[in-house]
């Protein structure tokens, strides 16, 4: 039988693949943050449409899948088509993002595509994957990078940023042993640190694990009061600085024509 790919990707993976679309298209840097950020499969990715972004909520409505270049009203499970929470800075960088569509001419209509294609329909999910995420692997050194790297990734580093049902609301799966034996992959910091717990209980010099990490809360309260902190802090959102940019060097309309 053909083994299994358990391929994933680090957090400084992602965040180098985002800086390096960052300086080529608006258009990739933005779908490929959604991508990250949501675990969005291709199918679900390629066919959203304005509509599906509710300003109000920060919700993505996924409405519709692509299959073949064939827009579907179903999904790959009941789980697929259904309303899902981003970011709120995300939320915010789309919605620039479609500005600059619009200043592009580009159809930013209800029914218009978010990340058209060549002539305003949904984008080849097989040819956007050799044409950029292969191109992105070999110039940054990655073993692998597709959609379903993304995913394994996301499913796996998000293990320690929520309770595992989070990570299978966030995947959409129907079921939690998909999400925990197929997608979530052992790191080996994490089995590192349970094995020294474990051995740390064994020799009763009572630990309880890695201390939890300090919430964005704690952090802002810390900063506040003088403490201090080695937390780094997020990286920002870099629409606008990449939009002025694009309109300063006359550059976007090739770009979002890409």
């Amino acid at each position: 039988m053909r083994e299994v790919d358990k391929t994933i990707l680090s957090w400084e993976q992602l965040r180098a693949a985002l800086e390096k679309l960052d300086e080529l298209s608006l258009r990739d840097w933005v779908l490929m943050k959604l991508d990250m950020s949501n675990a969005l499969r291709p199918s679900e990715l390629f066919p959203l449409r304005w509509r599906c972004l509710l300003e109000e909520k920060n919700i993505l409505d996924i409405q519709e899948t692509v299959y073949k270049g064939k827009i579907r009203p179903f999904g790959k499970t009941k789980g697929s088509l259904t309303q899902v929470p981003i970011a709120d800075v995300l939320a915010t960088e789309i919605v620039e993002y479609r500005e600059e569509c619009r200043k592009k001419g580009k159809d930013v209509s209800p029914d218009g595509f978010m990340f058209p294609g060549r002539f305003g329909g949904p984008m080849d999910s097989s040819n956007y994957r050799k044409r950029v995420l292969h191109k992105l692997a070999e110039e940054l050194g990655f073993p692998k990078l597709n959609f379903q790297v993304i995913r394994r990734t996301i499913a796996t580093l998000g293990k320690t940023k929520g309770h595992p049902k989070d990570i299978q609301g966030l995947m959409r799966h129907s079921r939690l042993a998909t999400t925990m034996e197929i997608y979530m992959q052992s790191l080996e910091k994490e089995v590192r640190l349970a094995i020294n717990s474990i051995h740390d209980e064994l020799v009763a010099t009572g630990t309880d694990g890695p201390s939890p990490q300090p919430s964005s809360q704690t952090q802002q309260n810390n900063l506040t009061e003088g403490v201090d902190s080695k937390v780094e802090a997020p990286s920002r959102g870099k629409i606008l600085p990449f939009a002025g940019k694009m309109r300063a060097n006359g550059l976007g309309g090739d770009l979002l024509n890409a």
